[in-house]
């Protein structure tokens, strides 16, 4: 992370807690937060994200409290609002179950893919239906990506755009071991597109999430 910026290092950070947040925050303010953050509307997240972790209970773990400092506590979010977030020792696991979609990909996939394939350092676009009870909602999964944070919004705006309400976009850094909300999305996902020179999910130590 050398050569990153200060406010790169703290979108990072914020990017990848709004990773582990996924199936643990409701979707309607999970992507709207990563929205404002693909946009630098670091002062509307440090305002929101405190509170709705303390309005929903949602715990963190000591490294997701630490991203959440390392992010939102440069942008103005009060102290004694990080301070109150509960502390848990491990997140449950989730509850949702997922599965492939349609063989046959829509235009909103096709559209994703444009941008996803014409993207720095993308490596594999995958999709999966996540099934729980609220019914069914698309789950896009890429690994790989320069800027995983300016990615995600982007691609929520244009899944937006062909009518999905709450989009669910998940751009994992190739740093980044998968969560288990995102493994148990890898295994039931199919995949959509994957990168040339790059080995796809299944082969590589990531892809042996899978197995487990």
């Amino acid at each position: 992370m050398s050569g990153v910026s200060q406010l790169g290092r703290a979108d990072q950070a914020c990017h990848e807690l709004l990773l582990r947040l996924a199936g643990r925050l409701p979707d309607d303010l999970l992507w709207r937060l990563r929205d404002w953050l693909a946009v630098e509307g670091r002062a509307a997240v440090s305002a929101t994200l405190p509170r709705a972790l303390l309005r929903n209970r949602v715990g963190l773990t000591e490294v997701e409290r630490d991203l959440l400092i390392n992010a939102v506590g440069g942008w103005g979010a009060p102290r004694r609002l990080l301070d109150a977030v509960l502390p848990v020792h491990t997140p449950d696991p989730p509850l949702a179950q997922f599965r492939a979609g349609p063989a046959v990909p829509d235009l909103a996939t096709l559209s994703v893919l444009a941008v996803v394939r014409g993207h720095a350092g993308t490596t594999e676009l995958r999709q999966s239906l996540r099934i729980d009870g609220r019914g069914e909602q698309r789950v896009v999964l890429v690994l790989g990506a320069d800027r995983p944070w300016a990615l995600a919004g982007t691609l929520q705006r244009l899944l937006r755009a062909h009518g999905e309400r709450t989009p669910c976009v998940e751009v994992l850094p190739s740093y980044l071991e998968p969560p288990a909300y995102h493994q148990a999305a890898i295994v039931g996902s199919a995949p959509v597109w994957t990168a040339a020179e790059s080995p796809t999910v299944t082969e590589t130590p990531a892809g042996a999430l899978i197995g487990m």
